[in-house]
């Protein structure tokens, strides 16, 4: 999304007409979600994908029309024998689309703001009105919203000055990190901030889960007391390398609902160090590395420091999906899939689930 945003502004600053297409709606099976976009190009050139095949294709055709009626238009595909046939496609799905054509710094004027928001990593949500008998106002009507419900930037000149009741009454808090959907004739598509994820160890797992968690849109921090290997030669995706004592680099550390955190050092004592700072704090998610003999070791002392059970029941312990992985580079994989399954999803699937070893800790005490 960032990319398409980089590219329509450069497109902009060159006065060339470009035409803005998203996917808005989606309902059965279909090859790409709502929040896909794609710019196309006067010569036919596209930046991004709407899924390929012939919809895309026939978006495209029908975006070069509007290019020059510069009309915003909704359209709609259904995933049948008209456009499914030659990508194997037919699955009753159906897609909606916005396509948009801007041919200069007024049509830009939204997207500016949201590429604004989103580079600066500020939450915001964009509200498509998509039947205005349940919404209001017009079709293809675009609000661009503030993390606190505000209205940041009207799309449409004719859009209305305040909030449609639809959208204020469907629109989901940020906290709770929606993925796109519809509601009251609206269609919602959330852009939410980065996650951050904290690995206390900087060897060679919190290295290797460094590079894949990037790549899936966390922003690394990387804790050690070794610079030779937390410098950013190992690391060189980690928005901040922070060296020294675990103690001290992790007391007062900034760690709030929007933090994720592993604890992957080289040690028991360090585990059990980095562990005592970070059970209650308002971390999304802390994992424990290690085996479950040493996890409720450490459960057992960290009781005994004054840490809750409840706070050590949330622990992810031992952390990572069970894959089998014996590699480290398998051993990062099942990890950062934890990580996305929980930020993605809110928590894990049913299947994923693990009883809390402080269970074992709590018999083993009595």
């Amino acid at each position: 999304m960032h990319h398409v945003l980089q590219q329509l502004s450069e497109a902009v600053s060159r006065h060339q007409p470009v035409a803005y297409t998203a996917l808005v709606e989606t309902r059965g099976s279909t090859p790409q979600k709502a929040g896909a976009t794609m710019l196309v190009f006067p010569d036919g050139s596209q930046v991004g994908t709407l899924g390929g095949g012939c919809v895309e294709a026939e978006v495209k055709r029908r975006a070069l029309r509007l290019i020059d009626d510069g009309q915003t238009e909704l359209l709609t595909f259904n995933l049948d024998s008209d456009y499914g046939w030659d990508d194997g496609l037919i699955c009753g799905g159906r897609m909606k689309m916005l396509v948009d054509p801007v041919r200069g710094e007024t049509e830009f004027a939204y997207y500016r703001r949201l590429l604004e928001l989103l580079a600066t990593d500020q939450g915001c949500t964009e509200a498509v009105v998509l039947d205005p008998d349940k919404a209001g106002g017009q079709a293809a009507d675009r609000f661009l919203l503030d993390d606190s419900g505000a209205i940041v930037v009207k799309a449409s000149r004719e859009a209305a000055a305040e909030l449609p009741l639809a959208i204020a009454e469907h629109l989901r808090p940020l906290t709770q990190r929606p993925r796109p959907y519809v509601a009251g004739g609206v269609s919602f598509l959330p852009h939410l901030r980065r996650c951050r994820l904290v690995i206390v160890g900087a060897g060679h797992v919190g290295q290797k889960v460094a590079e894949l968690a990037a790549t899936c849109d966390f922003d690394v921090w990387a804790v050690d007391d070794r610079e030779q290997y937390c410098n950013p030669e190992r690391f060189p995706l980690a928005k901040r390398l922070i060296v020294g004592d675990i103690n001290t680099a992790l007391s007062g550390l900034e760690i709030d609902h929007n933090t994720y955190c592993l604890i992957v050092t080289r040690g028991h004592n360090h585990d059990e160090e980095a562990l005592y700072h970070l059970a209650e704090t308002s971390a999304r998610y802390v994992g424990l590395i290690g085996s479950q003999r040493k996890i409720k070791m450490i459960f057992e002392d960290l009781l005994r420091e004054g840490i809750s059970r409840e706070a050590l029941s949330r622990v992810f312990a031992p952390l990572g999906f069970d894959i089998g992985s014996q590699t480290v580079p398998e051993i990062a994989v099942s990890i950062v899939a934890e990580l996305i399954a929980h930020r993605n999803l809110g928590e894990l699937p049913a299947r994923y689930r693990r009883a809390s070893l402080m269970e074992d800790v709590a018999v083993a005490s009595t």
